[in-house]
């Protein structure tokens, strides 16, 4: 059962484990909105997300005999780092069994809290089920990710640090992947105070939350094809799915597109890495009503490596024309280059990157090809600068932009 009692346990437990996340107030989407924004910053935790909370007080109900076992979990990041960190605080034996395909940045990070990397299988569906082979061969104790009830008690203590720094908080927004943490945050939020509003948002090609409340039990998809995957599951939890269902006010599905340009508010409004799962709350802010309301947006994790995080602002600063690219075609003669460059610079555009053809046409004199991708302010600027080199007689022709 999930229980007020229990709740206040874990509450002062994983204090042992986590770091203050105050709220963290957003002029930027308040200003959008026309609520008082706030964001729950669970991306600072030292393990960079939520999953610790949950880990560590699953661990701290176990007997010393099941942790002398060994810990045994399945992951492709957050969690198992959450689970390896907590071990190490209990100081018990930890196997993680990670997919095949798991950056090298979070193998590593999982091994310096001490724990035991297995890397298996494609994706995390061949991990756990291997894990949960492996725990019942050598006796160990399996530790799920999000479909337990002690898990989900930790997860919840997240509530009850926003309703102290916040009590008038009308809507908490989750995201949601297996159900583990909204079912904690959604159960206890309504044991503070039953007014609150707790919203669930999940990839729109992942929704295995809204699949299941439509059906009235956990359904599971054809695929979980996002890119927030820390939230790719195909079915959510049996044994949190009847306290979700009974407690979330609302399901919202988001587009992975959406999260690209959420990506670039983060960094540039807030100076804060949030993982693509950990951005669904803020991106579905827009389908609310909130003008006049407080509302907090979770996020649950930061947990990106580098090479993601790149691609991620290409295509954000792309899909918000702050970059694009263009093909014009000139005579190849000296002095025509100059003049795209200065028609550019009188329209304060910014050339990041040039491409000479001058094999296009079979006769030079007619055309040689010059690609041009550039900097600009967004949409109505990079209007200007087209219609800049039309007036010029330039004609130019967009194409996919592409910095690398």
């Amino acid at each position: 059962m999930l229980t007020l009692e229990k709740f206040e346990q874990a509450a002062e437990l994983v204090k042992e484990v986590t770091l203050p996340t105050k709220l963290v107030y957003s002029e930027y989407f308040s200003r959008q909105t026309g609520g008082k924004i706030y964001l729950k910053p669970e991306n600072m935790q030292y393990t960079g997300a939520y999953k610790v909370r949950g880990a560590y007080y699953k661990i701290s109900t176990m007997s010393k005999e099941e942790r002398g076992k060994g810990l045994v979990t399945a992951s492709a990041g957050n969690h198992a780092q959450g689970v390896a960190y907590a071990a190490q605080k209990f100081g018990c034996k930890a196997t993680i069994v990670m997919p095949t395909i798991t950056p090298l940045i979070k193998v590593n990070r999982t091994k310096s809290y001490g724990a035991e990397v297995i890397l298996y299988g494609d994706v995390y569906d061949d991990a756990c089920a291997y894990a949960m082979e492996l725990a019942k061969k050598e006796g160990r104790t399996f530790i799920h990710p999000f479909n337990d009830l002690d898990i989900a008690t930790g997860q919840g203590t997240i509530a009850m640090e926003i309703v102290q720094e916040l009590p008038t908080v009308d809507y908490i927004l989750v995201p949601v992947g297996g159900g583990g943490l909204i079912t904690g945050i959604a159960v206890f939020a309504k044991m503070l105070n039953p007014k609150i509003q707790v919203i669930g948002v999940e990839p729109a090609s992942a929704a295995s939350m809204t699949a299941a409340m439509a059906s009235g039990e956990p359904v599971e998809l054809a695929s979980a094809d996002t890119i927030a995957d820390g939230t790719a599951v195909k079915c959510v939890g049996d044994k949190v799915f009847p306290y979700a269902n009974e407690n979330i006010d609302k399901m919202l599905m988001v587009e992975d597109d959406e999260l690209i340009g959420v990506f670039l508010d983060m960094v540039e409004n807030h100076k804060m890495i949030v993982e693509n799962s950990g951005l669904l709350t803020v991106a579905a802010l827009k389908q609310l009503d909130l003008k006049g309301k407080k509302a907090v947006a979770v996020l649950s994790g930061g947990n990106m490596d580098v090479i993601t995080m790149s691609s991620i602002v290409q295509h954000g600063l792309i899909q918000r024309d702050r970059i694009f690219s263009v093909s014009v075609l000139l005579p190849d003669k000296p002095g025509e280059l100059v003049r795209v460059a200065a028609t550019i610079a009188d329209a304060q555009g910014n050339v990041i990157k040039l491409e000479h053809n001058q094999f296009v046409s079979t006769n030079r004199n007619a055309a040689v090809e010059l690609r041009i991708t550039m900097e600009a302010f967004g949409t109505e600027h990079k209007e200007e600068i087209l219609q800049a080199l039309e007036d010029q007689g330039f004609r130019p022709r967009e194409i996919g932009a592409k910095l690398y």
